[in-house]
């Protein structure tokens, strides 16, 4: 074998593996999005994704939003006697004074409501009329014996109007018209929230901010804050309670979770506990109490205690332990031995040296881990608050469950956006002025 075969085997050997390198890259690079296509593949029939689109109903959708972001006006008849009552959002405390009205609405023998644009609908002594541009007048007498009977124009049922015996309903974008042999009801859209700050029976409902401002300078401010705060429509102190305990959940928990998981992580460390056995057990207790979800915790402490913001608080205390039990465990064996044995030449006992030795340097990452969770739970307390019956959640999974109360719904969710938006604000400003002045005055 000559002198030039010897020298280039080695450049064989490393061409071969660098070719089987480049085949295994290009394999993985090509193998990983099959893989994930395939899988989506899977979840696409497996979910059976073309059958939940074709039930998709739009307009469905569209009402809901549309309901997030306005409110209607009832208008009922009772059939029987022929008394008319109008309500916002149909409900009692939104009701207006008996022989009150708003513009659109002409009370009387007859009801004459407009409905804007040619929309006309007028409540007869018997018989009930809507007049619809471009369709023509829709007429139905309402009778206990023989249920509705309606009078369309010729041609074919639109199919906005849904007609039956005992039944006709009309929904146009003026409103929508429902009748039945004891009641005939008028919904009228408007955009908006009425109602919010003053209900109708306030004398402040219908002022504007410069006649506000002027009644708060003769003295009653107190008076018109009282209206505001006691809203009967929006509540929006019992509003303020329930956010008030859904940040309690959130701050009960976290920092509790903290003053338990603190000591404890101790007993899981190599360098602070030398039993084997017992720093086991306890990392173990950690993956056990962080395996089960909050809400799991939840269901199974709402059993034992009942509910209330309490059990969310134990909740989110019990898994944020075991997470926190993991996190203080990894930071306390990195710490720097060298200043411990500063401090214990000191003479220092052993808790003065895990307090001035030890915790100095996992502050921060005590501190930081605390307050990131503390924003995080601000989130999940809404959703065990639904569970447990506490917290800006109850009033949240009650609106929805109603199925109409769409604009209240709306309202809470833009206020728990804004506590988790003001939660991380204060959490960040918090997290750096605790941290960085802390490092700023190590440095100075």
């Amino acid at each position: 074998m000559t002198h030039t075969d010897i020298s280039s085997e080695p450049h064989m050997h490393l061409k071969a593996d660098m070719t089987r390198l480049f085949h295994r890259k290009r394999l993985i690079n090509f193998a990983l999005p099959l893989l994930l296509l395939s899988y989506l593949t899977y979840v696409f029939f497996a979910f059976d994704v073309p059958d939940l689109w074709a039930k998709a109903s739009w307009k469905n959708a569209n009402t809901l939003v549309s309901d997030s972001y306005s409110y209607k006006t009832h208008v009922t008849r009772d059939n029987r006697n022929g008394e008319v009552r109008v309500a916002i959002e149909g409900e009692r405390k939104g009701a207006y004074p008996a022989g009150e009205a708003p513009a659109w609405v002409a009370l009387g023998e007859t009801t004459v409501i407009d409905l804007q644009n040619g929309h006309e609908v007028i409540f007869g002594p018997e018989t009930i009329r809507y007049t619809i541009p471009g369709y023509g007048v829709v007429r139905a007498t309402p009778s206990r014996s023989a249920g509705v009977q309606a009078e369309l124009p010729a041609g074919e049922v639109p199919e906005w109007i849904n007609a039956s015996k005992n039944r006709l309903s009309i929904t146009t974008d003026a409103g929508r018209l429902t009748i039945t042999r004891n009641r005939a009801e008028v919904f009228r859209y408007f955009t908006g929230w009425e109602l919010f700050f003053f209900t109708l029976d306030s004398p402040y409902h219908g002022m504007g901010p410069v006649a506000l401002l002027q009644h708060a300078a003769q003295g009653e401010a107190g008076a018109i804050w009282d209206a505001f705060w006691n809203n009967k429509m929006w509540r929006h102190a019992d509003v303020a309670w329930a956010m008030g305990e859904t940040l309690l959940m959130a701050v009960l928990g976290t920092f509790g979770a903290g003053i338990v998981a603190l000591p404890v992580a101790f007993l899981a460390t190599r360098n602070f506990m030398p039993l084997r056995s017992l720093r086991f057990a306890t990392r173990r207790l950690f993956d056990f109490l962080r395996g089960v979800d909050s809400l799991i915790w939840t269901v199974v402490l709402a059993r034992a205690f009942g509910p209330g913001p309490l059990t969310g608080a134990l909740a989110i205390l019990i898994t944020d332990t075991g997470t926190f039990g993991k996190i203080f465990s990894e930071a306390l064996e990195n710490v720097d031995q060298k200043q411990i044995e500063g401090v214990q030449s000191t003479g220092a006992k052993p808790l003065q040296r895990y307090r001035f030795g030890v915790i100095p340097q996992i502050t921060p990452v005590l501190l930081s881990q605390l307050l990131y969770f503390l924003e995080s739970n601000t989130r999940s307390a809404t959703i065990i608050g639904a569970i447990t019956g506490g917290g800006i959640g109850l009033l949240l999974t009650q609106a929805i469950i109603t199925q109409k109360d769409w604009e209240e719904v709306a309202y809470y969710m833009v206020l728990i956006v804004l506590m988790v938006m003001v939660m991380d604000w204060f959490s960040g400003w918090l997290r750096r002025r605790l941290i960085t002045g802390e490092t700023e005055s190590a440095n100075g």
